[in-house]
């Protein structure tokens, strides 16, 4: 996937969210972008409705009434299909073919004994965690990445969820791509220039901006009340969710409480990369979230 923000997307964000002069301007001009980003000039669609993120009304991380585990997000080491450029989201053909290449294995490798490092490291000091969970999307690419990471942490001897290393859940797929499936990875931005308007949109038979919003908000909040219900007392887990490119940038909106849209003005998960998740504050604006 590209990792620059498109034309479109500048001009769209350019023409809608103009940059604050001061501080001191800053209310007044985020009260001008939501006005903004409230119309058609941001939103085409007349279908346009208030994202379903559940993450709305959860506090930020580290106040009462957050979400009490901690997330990670974990995209999948280089596949064979990012090796072919090609676009492989259908579940019929990525559930069994489009693995690791040889070095994204080598990439999952070692994106999973660093963070068995780091879980010692941090929780040698404060024992705050009990262990990891690992939930993965089942597309191939995304389960061995997973089964690495998890051969990481047994071999650091940390302790797992149910003693289960990998829990696999659709709701972690890849969004489907539509009738741009099997074709060129360049086509993913026609698909993201129409998202920064329009993220209900199914140019394509794309799967929207919104219906994986919905999913993946929807399952952290599960996640969390699953562990909680398994956990003695105020035992912490840190949960690792395995899964995709464009599934993961926009679940990081939803941490941030940005609009779906604006996936991809944050910093691109780059492959076999992994990011701490945490709910934040919502901004003032989408714009604000971004900068």
């Amino acid at each position: 996937m590209r990792t620059a923000v498109s034309t479109a997307l500048a001009a769209a964000l350019s023409a809608s969210l103009p940059m604050p002069s001061s501080a001191m301007s800053r209310s007044a001009t985020c009260a001008r972008h939501v006005s903004r980003m409230n119309t058609p000039a941001f939103s085409t669609s007349a279908a346009a409705q208030q994202q379903p993120n559940h993450l709305l009304s959860i506090p930020p991380h580290g106040q009462e009434g957050s979400l009490r585990h901690t997330f990670f997000a974990l995209r999948h080491g280089q596949s064979l299909a990012n090796v072919a450029m090609i676009i492989s989201s259908d579940p019929k053909i990525s559930t069994v073919k489009h693995g690791l290449s040889d070095f994204g294995h080598e990439q999952a490798k070692e994106a999973g004994k660093h963070f068995a490092e780091q879980f010692h490291a941090e929780n040698d000091a404060s024992n705050e965690y009990c262990g990891v969970a690992i939930f993965s999307s089942d597309f191939v690419r995304a389960k061995e990445t997973a089964q690495h990471m998890a051969d990481a942490c047994k071999a650091a001897s940390i302790p797992f969820y149910k003693n289960e290393g990998v829990t696999l859940d659709e709701n972690l797929r890849e969004r489907n791509f539509g009738t741009l499936n099997g074709g060129s990875d360049d086509r993913y931005q026609d698909v993201w220039d129409v998202d920064i308007t329009d993220p209900t949109h199914n140019e394509f038979g794309v799967e929207s901006v919104y219906s994986v919003v919905e999913r993946t908000t929807r399952l952290v909040l599960d996640k969390d009340e699953e562990l909680s219900e398994a956990s003695r007392g105020d035992e912490k887990w840190k949960c690792i969710l395995v899964a995709h490119g464009d599934v993961l940038q926009i679940l990081q909106t939803c941490f941030k409480k940005m609009d779906g849209s604006l996936h991809r003005t944050l910093p691109h998960l780059e492959t076999a990369t992994v990011r701490e998740l945490k709910v934040e504050a919502a901004p003032l604006c989408g714009y604000h979230a971004v900068k």
